[in-house]
């Protein structure tokens, strides 16, 4: 890895530390600092890193994904917290992620078999998280709907590629994702707050991580 990247890489890892340990003490000073700080490191590794032989046009939509989902944690950490707006720049950055995977995609039979079983597991969770979000707010169906459907379709592109980097990163992006319209919509569960993070970060790194593959 490039020396530029690799200490971009380990500054990503202490901001998101540092971020973990604002949402256990509720401290949004330090969240303030730390939540944007980690996905600008992850950007400017994702900038500096050599990718791997044919990565170059996924790491340019890669670094597209980034600074949309950049604009999308500022958005959700907002005193008046953004929710639609941050909805829509992550399905922007799901797209970049997706559309980063395809310039040097995977074999269709794998892309079909990898979307069969996402769908199973996104249309599960979809089975209780959209009657919870009708209950709440009719007018976000639609949005966490399509949502849903956008990053079931980056998972299932990540894990179909056969870069078992990237298909983790893909799975916990996902999971982050879920834990948030689960704690929002359905119930509050314990440390959700931390372990959104803690999977989002780790799901980020991952998929960054991949263009060395």
């Amino acid at each position: 890895m490039d020396p530029v990247a690799g200490v971009a890489f380990v500054v990503a890892g202490v901001f998101a530390i540092g971020d973990w340990v604002s949402r256990a003490r509720d401290d949004r000073r330090l969240e303030y600092l730390c939540k944007p700080a980690t996905l600008l490191a992850l950007v400017v590794v994702a900038i500096a890193v050599h990718p791997a032989t044919g990565a170059g046009a996924r790491r340019e939509w890669f670094v597209a994904a980034l600074v949309c989902s950049l604009a999308g944690d500022v958005l959700l950490m907002l005193p008046r917290e953004q929710f639609v707006g941050g909805l829509a720049a992550f399905l922007v950055a799901h797209v970049c992620f997706a559309a980063g995977f395809w310039a040097d995609g995977p074999g269709l039979v794998a892309f079909v078999v990898a979307s069969a079983v996402v769908a199973v597991v996104i249309g599960s969770l979809g089975a209780r998280i959209l009657p919870a979000v009708r209950q709440r707010d009719h007018a976000l169906v639609a949005p966490v709907a399509a949502y849903m459907t956008v990053i079931g379709v980056m998972v299932a592109t990540a894990v179909a590629v056969g870069n078992p980097v990237a298909a983790a990163g893909a799975v916990l992006f996902a999971v982050s994702d879920s834990m948030i319209a689960w704690d929002r919509f359905v119930g509050e569960f314990a440390a959700a707050s931390v372990l959104i993070m803690v999977t989002y970060h780790l799901g980020q790194a991952g998929l960054v991580a991949s263009l060395l593959r």
